[in-house]
């Protein structure tokens, strides 16, 4: 059931059952561990539902197919990144911004586990003096006039920035100062 909108209710009203779910409960912002907790929670989530996972510190809408994270006015969260590996993942890194720091080369990797729903997007900057690798490992990045499950490109001097962008279930576009491997 989606949110009934919005009602005053007068002194000595009767709140029914149904005004607590439509007016209210469907259409607060829900708060919970992790998304296994609200999976648990809702089983048949209503388009326009919100809900704010701890564990990532995200806050999600359901579209009426998936849940996907809410850009608060456009701003995307920064994530500092000193590793030399990393695999992008749904709950952590989409809509999200990551510096990658380290001296030393660095992969990013983008598999089927990374499933980023329609629309969404990372921004990944190569801060440190170390290059950035975008490798596809079983999903398909286009860019650089080359499409490819299994290739890589590299992400220009440091400083230089890409946006990975989902066009389709495990299909990405790699747009920015990139060139195929």
């Amino acid at each position: 059931m989606s949110g009934l909108g919005r009602k005053v209710f007068t002194a000595g009203e009767v709140l029914a059952a149904a005004d607590v779910n439509g007016y209210l409960m469907d259409q607060t912002v829900m708060v919970f561990a992790d998304a296994a907790a609200r999976t648990a929670a809702i089983a048949s989530p209503s388009e326009g539902m919100v809900a704010y996972l701890e564990d990532t510190s995200v806050l999600f809408f359901y579209n009426g197919s998936a849940w996907v994270t809410v850009a608060a006015s456009g701003l995307a969260s920064i994530i500092t990144d000193t590793t030399t590996a990393r695999t992008l993942a749904t709950a952590t890194d989409s809509g999200k911004t990551i510096l990658f720091t380290n001296a030393g080369a660095t992969t990013v990797t983008v598999d089927a586990s990374t499933d980023f729903t329609v629309g969404a997007r990372v921004d990944i900057i190569q801060d440190g003096a170390g290059v950035v690798t975008v490798t596809a490992d079983g999903a398909t990045i286009a860019a650089a006039e080359v499409s490819t499950t299994s290739g890589s490109f590299t992400i220009g001097a440091q400083y230089s920035a890409a946006t990975l962008l989902c066009v389709a279930t495990d299909e990405y576009r790699l747009i920015g100062n990139v060139e195929a491997v």
